[in-house]
């Protein structure tokens, strides 16, 4: 059975770094890709950013691009999002999810539709 479990959320400063992961376990050769997305309270699941799985090839939120980056660690099957300069307006439940569907390039993986597995979500609160 595929999992994503995510981690690495929590109290932070802001203009702080955070490094989120996201791990998988499992049928992991079954992955297509794997995405993050965000979820502020009382706000729509917002993408952040996905990656092709085994490789370094990525696409971003627009809005995001800049602070937000995606690295891969596949001899430990797990993914990690950096974020630099975080701000209170990045206060929210991250969410890590995967898709076992091919859609033929990574800019296609950008709703939560496209993915067909997640995680529980990691909390961030940004506060001073």
């Amino acid at each position: 059975q595929l999992q994503v479990v995510e981690s690495g959320g929590g109290l932070v400063m802001p203009g702080d770094s955070l490094t989120l992961s996201c791990t998988a376990s499992g049928r992991t050769d079954s992955l297509t890709a794997l995405g993050w997305f965000r979820q502020a309270p009382g706000k729509e699941r917002e993408f952040v950013a996905a990656i092709w799985w085994n490789s370094d090839i990525t696409s971003y939120a627009d809005s995001l691009k800049g602070r937000f980056t995606l690295s891969g660690d596949y001899a430990k099957n797990t993914v990690y999002l950096e974020i630099k300069s975080i701000r209170p307006e990045d206060t929210a439940d991250y969410y890590c999810a995967g898709s076992r569907t091919y859609y033929g390039g990574i800019r296609y993986y950008a709703t939560p539709r496209d993915f067909n597995l997640w995680g529980q979500g990691t909390q961030v609160t940004v506060s001073s």
